[in-house]
């Protein structure tokens, strides 16, 4: 069992000595910088869930590190770091910026109009508004954690909190790069969850993931790349994404070990977009071997787009460390909060190497002066309070009770389906065994035919086929996170009845 605190994993302690090793473990995050003084540390209870260890282990390991003076009890506000070896810097809204000064520009950031319905052949660019327009009674497309468990009392007092510390001179336009306070949230975040060491100025905050993306293609477009690879199958939004600045996409095949980094080498490409956590949409974990196969084409001059978009969401594997933490100068990284709180507040993180970071912040400045900043030191108070933690940790398990619903519902009403992914993410891909020796469901029919036969019963899916760029099984991509059990139940039902018909021909 491991925790995604301090990417800590009890499999790597030595046998007998659970306590020492934990220690160690906090011991050397608070050297570090990982820890900085301030930080709270988890609830001893918590800690020991998650790493399947006895409370004890852990309330030793902090009796420990409280003798030597490196925490602190602080009565309901919990155990905190008080003194360490490197400290992260720590800023107050009214604080003077972390780095140089930009001028801002007018916006250019170009807006797609949206199409009609989603159409049943190869996706469009507007194939993703058509289908969020599209009514329907169960709603099982991927992307969105449980909405309805959005934390509105944790942000209320953020807010709260932030708008009473507030000076005037805060209400004017900020940094394109974001607000000062949430760049150090945000680097304390991924030091914390991550295992990613960087400082609060590299930090460049973006409207999500979809704008990193945007960010890097004109940059990257602007450096003369004319191609980024990416996983087949792969995420078509991402892909499209990349597209529309100009950037050919050439499909490398992913399998249960990950990206063929192989096929990579051959394609002659200078950079890829990958999932390596949790590879979308099939779930898979880039394995050991093929890391080091990555990392070694990226020291030889390749570029690594990471798009870390659930790595938080896990639930029967250890916690998979960063390709970013490894490779700060070989790898673009993005992440956002989408996935843990909400889509709707458009924020995300993005960090580059070196050599692209002004080149990025630049093009940002001119898309939109940054993003608005109130968001920004909400979300630094939700993170400095432990309050996102909290609510990751409730979500966790809400998640895989409806992971479980599905699978179960799958194994119900469609045993000849494969399930993939379920360890980690907040979807589940079904693959068709039947078919898998070709790309139809039989007769002609195709995933496209089936996800547009279920839309028209109300329930909307989004077929494994618009992620392809290459032939491959026919499957269902299907979101669990934000539907009910019961909800689930009958999506999956009303899958299997479409499919059925053509099972007893």
């Amino acid at each position: 069992m491991g925790t995604d605190f301090l990417q800590l994993d009890r499999a790597s302690a030595p046998a007998g000595g659970l306590a020492d090793w934990l220690t160690s473990q906090l011991r050397g995050a608070i050297a570090d910088g990982r820890m900085p003084a301030g930080s709270a540390l988890p609830a001893s209870r918590v800690l020991a869930s998650e790493l399947a260890v006895s409370r004890g282990v852990v309330t030793e390991a902090y009796r420990r590190l409280a003798e030597e003076g490196h925490v602190a009890g602080h009565g309901r506000a919990g155990t905190r770091v008080v003194a360490a070896v490197t400290q992260a810097v720590r800023v107050t809204p009214g604080s003077p910026d972390l780095g140089p000064q930009f001028t801002p520009a007018e916006p250019t950031w170009p807006m797609p109009g949206a199409e009609g319905q989603p159409p049943r052949g190869h996706p469009g660019p507007g194939v993703f508004d058509a289908m969020r327009a599209s009514a329907c009674r169960i709603d099982l497309t991927p992307g969105v954690p449980d909405l309805a468990a959005f934390p509105r009392s944790a942000w209320l007092r953020a807010e709260r909190t932030v708008l009473s510390e507030l000076a005037p001179a805060s209400f004017g336009y900020g940094d394109p790069r974001g607000a000062p306070p949430f760049r150090v949230a945000v680097a304390n975040w991924l030091a914390r969850n991550r295992g990613i060491r960087v400082a609060p100025a590299e930090v460049i905050i973006t409207a999500g993931v979809a704008q990193a993306l945007a960010l890097l293609g004109s940059s990257l477009r602007e450096a003369g790349l004319t191609e980024v690879a990416v996983e087949d199958p792969g995420s078509l939004g991402a892909r499209q994404q990349l597209e529309s600045w100009g950037l050919a996409t050439p499909p490398v095949a992913v399998d249960d070990r990950g990206l063929r980094v192989s096929e990579l080498r051959a394609s002659g490409a200078a950079a890829v977009m990958i999932t390596p956590a949790h590879q979308f949409p099939m779930g898979v974990v880039l394995d050991g071997a093929r890391r080091r196969d990555l990392r070694q084409w990226a020291m030889d001059g390749g570029l690594v787009i990471e798009d870390d978009y659930d790595a938080e969401h896990r639930y029967d594997r250890p916690p998979v460390p960063a390709l970013r933490a490894a490779l700060p100068d070989q790898v673009c990284y993005a992440g956002s909060v989408s996935k843990l709180l909400a889509p709707a507040l458009r924020v995300g993180w993005l960090l580059v190497p070196p050599a692209l970071h002004e080149p990025v912040v630049t093009a940002k400045r001119h898309i939109d002066l940054g993003n608005a900043v109130l968001p920004q030191l909400a979300l630094a108070e939700l993170m400095a309070s432990g309050d996102l933690e909290r609510h990751h940790r409730l979500l966790r398990k809400r998640h895989v009770r409806r992971r479980d619903s599905m699978i179960g519902a799958v194994r119900a009403y469609l045993p000849q389906a494969r399930v993939h992914g379920a360890a980690a993410g907040l979807h589940l891909t079904l693959t068709f065994t039947d078919w898998e020796s070709g790309t139809d469901l039989g007769s002609g029919r195709s995933d496209t035919d089936l996800a547009a036969a279920a839309l028209e019963l109300g329930v909307k899916t989004q077929p494994l086929s618009w992620h392809r760029q290459r032939p491959g099984p026919p499957g269902l991509v299907l979101g669990y996170a934000a539907s009910t059990p019961a909800q689930i139940d009958e999506g999956i039902a009303v899958i299997a009845g479409i499919l059925r018909p053509r099972r007893q021909r």
